[in-house]
């Protein structure tokens, strides 16, 4: 039972460290942490745990023992709910965006030993998930289940996302992570108080409708909407889930460098952005930056042949 022992207890997380690190071609540059919440947990990593954590109590105030929630075929967030579901005692349901592709990917294979039912929809059908409409056909079709939306972004979210800035005992400038749908950020955000700066990085090519979807966050949430944050748009890399040879061999180099590895998704573009704004001295090199790693790491497997590709040029 989630309410009954303490979430973080029954899962046993493990502390977050923050370690120093240097950024290729940036020798000379100290002032960068990583909080590494990629390491908090194996299968509910990083920002996810945060964003589940309050849903899953909630799931089971109302009652509910089926999750639903939605996400494409390398989602960080699929995997997340198929192993929370299989720890804590919910059937999950996965309503994967595009067609089913055999065998499975990693990801999808890992959420169906987990348990998860996989359901695939057409990516203009995919787009209604928000709808009214569709979420209650759903309900006809699944029965009673909790729905979680795409990448966990909710009120519940933006309260769990808020305990990443609580369990800081670093003294720091400016925390920065990227961002996909936003949730996380405004979690953030919440948690500072109008202190500090944070700075997202988009993950999504046309992702300034992210500054519109953090603001609705924090309204809902029953958060200020503050002003000490911003959105950085320009290291998408063509869009969700893109990479270039140029990323990939940064990430490479920075592991070398640090012992830290990066997924091309998130986290890596997050450092790329970071090195290219500190180089072009769009930045304040005496500020202390704090980068939250948000795990992902999972989807780097099947991605393994569409790097190897890319290096290989």
């Amino acid at each position: 039972m989630i309410n009954s022992i303490k979430t973080e207890e029954h899962i046993k997380l493990q502390n977050a460290v923050i370690q120093n690190v240097a950024l290729p071609g940036l020798k000379d540059y100290q002032n960068l942490y990583i909080k590494r919440e990629d390491l908090i947990h194996p299968a509910i990593s990083g920002n996810k745990w945060y964003k589940l954590k309050y849903n899953l109590v909630e799931a089971e105030r109302q009652g509910f023992s089926t999750l639903l929630t939605f996400g494409g075929a390398y989602s960080n967030h699929i995997y997340a709910v198929a192993a929370a579901g299989n720890l804590f005692g919910f059937k999950t349901i996965g309503i994967i965006r595009g067609e089913e592709h055999l065998p499975l990917n990693p990801t999808l294979d890992f959420a169906s030993n987990n348990g998860m039912e996989l359901h695939y929809v057409r990516r203009s059908e995919y787009r209604r998930k928000s709808y009214p409409e569709f979420l209650e056909k759903l309900k006809s079709k699944f029965g009673d289940v909790y729905i979680i939306p795409e990448g966990g972004s909710n009120d519940l979210a933006v309260k769990g996302a808020s305990e990443i800035i609580e369990n800081i005992n670093f003294d720091f400038d400016l925390i920065t992570l990227p961002c996909g749908t936003g949730g996380t950020l405004a979690g953030i955000i919440a948690g500072l108080k109008g202190e500090k700066q944070a700075l997202g990085f988009s993950v999504l090519k046309g992702g300034s409708f992210l500054i519109n979807n953090v603001k609705e966050h924090l309204i809902s949430a029953k958060s200020e909407v503050y002003d000490n944050w911003s959105i950085i748009l320009d290291y998408h890399f063509g869009g969700y889930a893109k990479i270039s040879k140029e990323l990939i061999e940064f990430i490479n180099e920075f592991e070398v460098i640090n012992g830290i590895q990066l997924d091309p998704v998130y986290t890596g573009k997050m450092m790329f952005g970071l090195a290219d704004m500190i180089k072009k001295k769009l930045l304040d090199s005496t500020k202390i930056i704090l980068s939250i790693h948000t795990g992902g790491l999972q989807g780097v497997e099947g991605m393994e042949p569409q790097i190897q590709k890319l290096l290989a040029k």
